[in-house]
């Protein structure tokens, strides 16, 4: 299995012990400053550390240091759940796809969120290496394999800011990220992706996809959701790159 991490020592013990029933954990490190490394050694894991070529590009070289024909591909920042353990482990006994997708759960504010854009969240993170590649476009990765992919039980939880304030710079970095990919393939903005797109993403997460069901913190994180559209269709209408 691997995981792609930088400065998460206070978190990447619990991903690694989530998923204590890997015959190896491989964990691709991109200049840790926070003993990152030296935690996940200590913790069994194979560390290679290396430079950050993006997300995408990242979780692909990940996989050249797997020697399991399957992989199982967490983040930092994921834990497995003992009933998502148990549904891989049954899975790898008679496989019966090339890939299997688990649902998501993600915290904010100290509890689930269980509706919105957020969840459910299926995403393929178990696969056979020699049927999948990853793609999609930074900061979203998208695993792509080339045969049939089933669901499994449990849920891997999610905890992807520590603070608020974590969350803010997320949403920076991340509307900058794809900014400059959406300029690398010619994408050109007009006024009407500001004008339309946030507040599309606004009503799409708090009422299609009822986050007000979340309450306060549904609809701080669809308000948020939409100021990462505003700020990414905005750097790239202004040709801001920085």
């Amino acid at each position: 299995m691997t995981i792609i991490a930088k400065n998460e020592a206070d978190r990447i013990e619990g991903a690694i012990r989530s998923v204590a029933f890997a015959d190896e954990i491989v964990v691709l490190d991109s200049g840790s400053m926070d003993g990152t490394p030296a935690l996940a050694r200590k913790l069994g894991a194979k560390v290679v550390e290396t430079d950050w070529p993006g997300h995408v590009a990242q979780k692909n070289r990940a996989l050249e240091h797997v020697k399991n024909a399957w992989v199982l591909s967490i983040d930092a920042d994921e834990r497995v759940s003992p009933e998502l353990g148990e549904a891989i482990r049954r899975a790898l006994e008679r496989p019966d796809a090339v890939a299997f997708r688990v649902n998501r759960l993600s915290w904010w504010g100290g509890a689930p969120l269980r509706h919105g854009t957020w969840h459910p969240d299926w995403r393929a993170r178990l696969f056979q290496k020699e049927h999948a590649r990853w793609g999609g476009r930074d900061p979203h990765d998208r695993l792509e394999a080339d045969g049939p992919t089933r669901d499994l039980a449990g849920v891997l939880e999610h905890h992807p800011y520590r603070s608020l304030s974590d969350h803010l710079r997320t949403v920076g970095d991340y509307s900058r990220i794809a900014s400059a990919r959406l300029a690398e393939e010619g994408v050109v903005a007009h006024w009407w992706d500001l004008a339309f797109r946030p507040p599309l993403h606004f009503a799409k997460a708090f009422l299609w996809k009822r986050g007000f069901l979340d309450g306060a913190r549904g609809l701080i994180v669809a308000a948020l959701g939409a100021t990462q559209v505003l700020l990414k269709w905005g750097r790239l209408y202004l040709g801001v790159r920085e």
